[in-house]
């Protein structure tokens, strides 16, 4: 059996991953409002937002360690096996959420979410790099990185429903059930990586493989370089990546975050009226995940060098965020700030989908996930440094201080790609 186009089957798993990660990650902050009176009734409502703010904050850190702890993962087990213990251990850790009774088993069961839910991206990375040409590769990762708007756009309303049906803890386990689920087709359709796969067909396994070959011939690279952590951080191009991803993820966590509250805070709106308005920005991070990707592999296609192409869409990107952060500091109406808020999410999508190609632009399929890992960790901890900020940051309600900072930090992720990624290209030992 051979089936057509199994690179994009296999994306398209990953990208349904992402949405139930989406959504699994996203049930508490909707359920919140009624499971936060029935746990905490002695509690003040400020004093249940505080038990919130700390939940999250372990969520974060959380999740910044299993960046680099998956990261390993997917390099020692590979890719098929590396989601399949990712997925699987969220989804559980989602289902367990219903046994939760306070803030010390609401905290265990999100840290144990976290670390499993962080695999997705160095996995997606990984999975890029073995299954798609390097011309491909920002598509296929835009489409991936698309499932987590579409996970943000349907969260809130899917969720919302089920409460209509059932309690918060079954909600948890329905939820989690779906990840298990997901497991099937992953583990019936991924049998190996495409060199070895079964049902891929001879034209597509090398159109794939050659895909890969070229990139290394263009640029004299040794395909079996496979540095050692301390080697992989000697590479500055390393820390470009990481200091890439580490300022310009907040932004996104900005919006996570803070819209429903922003929104609450600065125009008074109930939830209701949230869930009319709140999904509006992650149709503009959904379209551009679409519009980073095809830019890139328009680009490629049309000539230009990977190091040509990268920097556009990503200089691309954080322009399109600059003026939309600062605006946002005096935006008028609440469809005046949405519609921003989508701007800037449009600009992040963009950009990041290169941002987070670049671990296998730059080393071999054996060393994607380990720098992907230890890029996102850095990205998780600054967003955790920023989300603690936040209350303190928009005291009053004036928010005008945290745009600029994100205005600031999406400057700085195009400094850091220009000093220290001089050239994107696959990187060779140092001293040779």
């Amino acid at each position: 059996m051979k089936l057509k186009g199994l690179r994009w089957w296999v994306i398209a798993l990953i990208a349904a991953a992402t949405v139930i990660n989406y959504i699994d990650r996203q049930s508490l902050g909707v359920l919140w409002a009624d499971i936060a009176p029935e746990l905490f009734p002695e509690n003040s409502e400020d004093e249940r937002k505080a038990i919130y703010a700390t939940i999250s904050v372990i969520f974060v850190f959380s999740y910044a360690f299993g960046q680099a702890i998956f990261g390993k993962i997917f390099d020692w087990v590979g890719t098929r096996m590396g989601f399949a213990i990712s997925i699987g251990v969220w989804s559980i850790a989602t289902a367990l959420h219903a046994l939760a009774q306070g803030l010390l088993s609401f905290g265990l069961f999100r840290s144990l979410l976290g670390i499993a839910e962080a695999g997705n991206w160095p996995g997606a990375a990984k999975a890029n790099a073995e299954w798609f040409p390097s011309n491909e590769r920002a598509f296929a990762q835009g489409l991936f990185n698309s499932g987590a708007a579409i996970g943000g756009i349907i969260a809130i309303p899917m969720v919302a429903f089920l409460t209509i049906y059932f309690s918060w803890q079954m909600i948890f386990v329905i939820v989690g059930l779906v990840g298990l689920l997901w497991l099937i087709p992953w583990m019936y359709l991924v049998k190996s990586p495409p060199k070895s796969h079964p049902w891929i067909s001879e034209s597509e396994r090398a159109y794939i493989l050659s895909g890969q070959q070229i990139l290394d011939e263009d640029h004299d690279y040794e395909s079996d370089y496979n540095p050692t952590t301390r080697e992989l951080l000697r590479h500055k191009e390393s820390w470009g990546v990481i200091i890439a991803s580490a300022v310009i993820d907040p932004i996104w966590w900005l919006f996570v975050f803070w819209i429903p509250i922003y929104l609450s805070e600065v125009y008074g709106m109930d939830v209701k009226t949230i869930g009319i308005y709140g999904w509006v920005p992650y149709v503009g991070a959904m379209f551009g995940a679409w519009f980073g990707g095809l830019l890139a592999q328009n680009r490629i296609k049309a000539g230009w060098t990977v190091d040509k192409t990268r920097k556009l869409v990503i200089y691309l990107g954080c322009f399109i965020m600059l003026p939309s952060l600062l605006a946002m500091s005096s935006p008028g109406g609440p469809v005046t700030a949405v519609l921003l808020m989508a701007v800037i999410l449009f600009g992040f999508q963009t950009a990041i989908g290169n941002v987070q190609t670049l671990p296998s632009d730059m080393f071999s399929k054996k060393t994607v996930g380990s720098l992907a890992g230890y890029s996102g960790m850095a990205a998780k901890l600054a967003a955790a440094g920023l989300t603690y900020l936040i209350p303190w940051l928009t005291s009053g309600g004036n928010y005008t201080p945290a745009f600029v900072i994100g205005a600031a930090l999406a400057l700085i992720a195009m400094i850091s790609i220009w000093l220290l990624c001089p050239k994107i290209e696959p990187l060779k030992p140092k001293g040779i």
